[in-house]
C-alpha cells in the first residue's frame, strides 16, 4: 500500500470505527481540512489507504489514530462526533512514527509517502546526497539529454539509436533536439500501429476476450468487435486530439494497415453501418446517445451483459477512465438518500451502503444502454448493445416492480447529472481524468506510479495536460520527458 494519491488518483477516505463497521466518508475532507497542503490533499480528499489495509483493517497508522479518537466514548460514532474527535486525534499522533522508520507520521505526509510502510520515506527518493559513484557520461543527479535520447528513441520509436544518430545527438544535445526527436517518434509504428505502445495502453480498458470477439479472427461465439475500442483510443490519444473524446466523443475510428497505419474517424448510423459491417459488428448506439468509449458495443456487451440495473458496467468506467477502483474504497462519496436498492439485491444493507451510496448514483446514467439483453420479454424494438430509454420496464419480472423506477439522472463526484451523455461530461473534464490518463502514460514511460518525490512534477505534468494543452496528449509528453523523473539517469 502506498500514499501516494497517485495509486487511487486521490480517492476519497471512508473511515471505519470499533466493531461495528460504520463508514465514515465525511473524513475525506475533515482529514485535509487539518492538512490542507499535504500532497495527498490536491483535490481536497484523501484515500482510504491512509488509515487502512483493506478497511475495515486498520494499518499502523490507522491503529495509532484510533486509541486517539475519542477513547472511552461508545461505538459506533455519530458522524458528528467523529469529525468533532477526528482533527485532534490527527495531532495527537503526528509527532509518533507509525512504520518505525525514524520519520514521523507529520514527515511523511508532508513529504506524500506512507506513514504506514517502512519501505517508503522522505527521504528514499533523495540519494543523490549519498552517491558516490558516477557512470561513465552520466550525472545521476541531473537532467542528461544524452540519456534521454536513448530513453526516448527506445520509448517510442522502439529502437536504440544508430552510432551515426548517437554522434550527430552529441555534437547538440540540446532540448530543441529532444523535441524533435520525440515529435517523429511518436508517429512511429512502434507508437501507433496494431499492438504498438498505445494499442496496449487500452488492455485494462477494453479488456479483450478473443473467444467472443467478431469480426477478423473473431471467436467461437462472436459478439462484439474490441478492435473498435483499439482503434479509437489510439486516434484519440494521438496527433493534435482532445483525449476527452475518451468519454465525450459520438465518432467511431477504423484503421488501415499497411506499410503506414493509417486511423480515420467515421460517423455512421447503425442502420448504416449494419449495411456495411453486418450484424456481427455494428455499432448500435445512435449518435445523440453516444458517450465515448463507454457506449461502444464492446463495453456494453462485456460488462453490462444481462444485467438491469448495470453496476459493473459503471465501476470499470469509473475505475478505467477516472481512476477510482471502487472495490477498492476509492472514490466514494456518499449521495443523501442512496442507495435506494430498486433491483432487491440488498445493497442498502450497511455493509453493502458503503460502496453503494456512491455507486449505484454512478450507475443510473447507464441503466438506458443495452448489453446483451436479460430481463422479461425482449420485445420487438429491442436491439443489443443500443439506447433504450424504456430498458427498465423489461426487468421487472426478474428484479421487482420498483426497478422500472429507477431515474436515469446520476451523479458523479457530487454533480448532479440527467444522463450518461453529461456523466461523461463532467468526468471528462474532471482531474481525475487528467490524472488517471497522465498516470497511464507516466508508468508506461517509468515503469511505475509517481514515488513521494515525483508528485510535485507529475502535478505540473497533469495540470499543463489540462489547462494549456486542453487534454492533447502529445504535448503532454514532450512535458513529461522533460522532468527529473524521466530525464535523470
Amino acid at each position: 500500500m502506498t500514499f501516494r494519491y497517485f495509486l487511487g488518483l486521490v480517492p476519497l477516505a471512508t473511515m471505519f470505527l470499533a466493531s461495528a463497521v460504520s463508514a465514515k466518508p465525511a473524513a475525506q475532507t475533515a482529514f485535509c481540512e487539518t492538512y490542507p497542503d499535504v500532497p495527498a490533499c490536491t483535490p481536497g480528499f484523501v484515500q482510504c489507504t491512509t488509515c487502512h489495509s483493506v478497511a475495515p483493517a486498520r494499518n499502523a497508522f490507522g491503529a495509532q489514530l484510533e486509541e486517539q479518537l475519542a477513547p472511552g466514548a461508545a461505538r459506533p460514532l455519530s458522524d458528528q462526533a467523529f469529525l468533532d474527535a477526528l482533527p485532534g486525534a490527527l495531532r495527537a499522533v503526528e509527532g509518533l512514527d507509525a512504520d518505525a522508520d525514524t520519520y514521523t507520521n507529520l514527515q511523511e505526509f508532508v513529504a506524500g509517502s506512507d506513514p504506514s510502510d517502512a519501505t517508503e520515506s522522505p527521504a528514499s527518493d533523495n540519494a543523490c546526497s549519498t552517491v558516490d559513484y558516477r557512470p561513465s557520461g552520466l550525472d545521476v543527479c541531473a537532467f542528461d539529454p544524452v540519456y534521454v535520447y536513448k530513453k526516448v528513441m527506445l520509448d517510442f520509436c522502439g529502437e536504440a539509436p544508430s552510432y551515426a544518430q548517437m554522434k550527430a545527438f552529441e555534437q547538440n544535445p540540446t532540448v530543441d533536439a529532444l523535441h524533435s526527436t520525440l515529435d517523429t517518434c511518436v508517429k512511429s509504428e512502434f507508437w501507433l500501429a496494431k499492438d504498438g505502445v498505445l494499442w496496449n495502453m487500452a488492455n485494462a480498458k477494453i479488456r479483450p476476450v478473443q473467444a467472443i470477439k467478431s469480426g477478423e479472427n473473431e471467436g467461437p461465439i462472436p459478439l462484439a468487435d474490441y478492435e473498435d475500442d483499439y482503434n479509437y483510443f489510439v486516434y484519440v490519444t494521438s496527433g493534435d486530439r482532445d483525449a476527452r473524446d475518451l468519454l465525450t466523443g459520438d465518432y467511431f475510428v477504423a484503421r488501415e494497415d499497411g506499410e503506414t497505419t493509417v486511423y480515420t474517424p467515421w460517423q455512421r448510423s447503425p442502420i448504416q453501418d449494419y449495411q456495411a459491417r453486418g450484424y456481427g459488428q455494428a455499432q448500435a448506439v445512435a449518435r445523440p446517445s453516444r458517450a465515448g468509449m463507454i457506449t461502444h458495443r464492446w463495453f456494453l456487451m462485456s460488462n453490462t451483459m444481462f444485467t438491469g440495473i448495470p453496476r459493473t458496467t459503471a465501476a470499470q468506467a469509473y475505475r478505467a477512465y477516472l481512476g477510482f477502483d471502487i472495490s477498492k474504497l476509492e472514490g466514494l462519496s456518499d449521495v443523501p438518500g442512496e442507495p435506494k436498492d430498486y433491483d432487491n439485491k440488498g445493497v442498502d444493507r450497511p455493509e453493502c451502503a458503503v460502496c453503494h451510496a456512491t455507486l449505484d448514483p454512478l450507475t443510473y446514467p447507464f441503466s438506458r444502454y443495452e448489453g446483451i439483453g436479460g430481463g422479461g420479454e425482449l420485445g420487438q424494438n429491442y436491439v443489443p448493445f443500443s439506447y433504450n430509454p424504456g430498458r427498465m420496464d423489461r426487468f421487472v419480472g426478474v428484479d421487482g416492480a420498483s426497478v422500472a423506477d429507477t431515474p436515469q439522472a446520476g451523479v458523479l463526484f457530487g454533480q448532479p447529472v440527467a444522463n450518461l451523455k453529461e456523466w461523461a461530461s463532467v468526468g471528462a473534464n474532471s482531474e481525475p481524468f487528467a490524472q488517471a490518463l497522465v498516470g497511464d502514460f507516466w508508468k508506461v514511460l517509468l515503469g511505475e506510479p509517481p514515488r513521494a518525490s515525483e508528485l510535485q512534477q507529475f502535478e505540473n505534468v497533469w495540470r499543463r495536460f489540462m489547462e494549456e494543452h486542453e487534454y492533447r496528449v502529445e504535448p503532454m509528453l514532450h512535458d513529461l520527458m522533460l522532468t527529473e523523473a524521466y530525464g535523470v539517469p
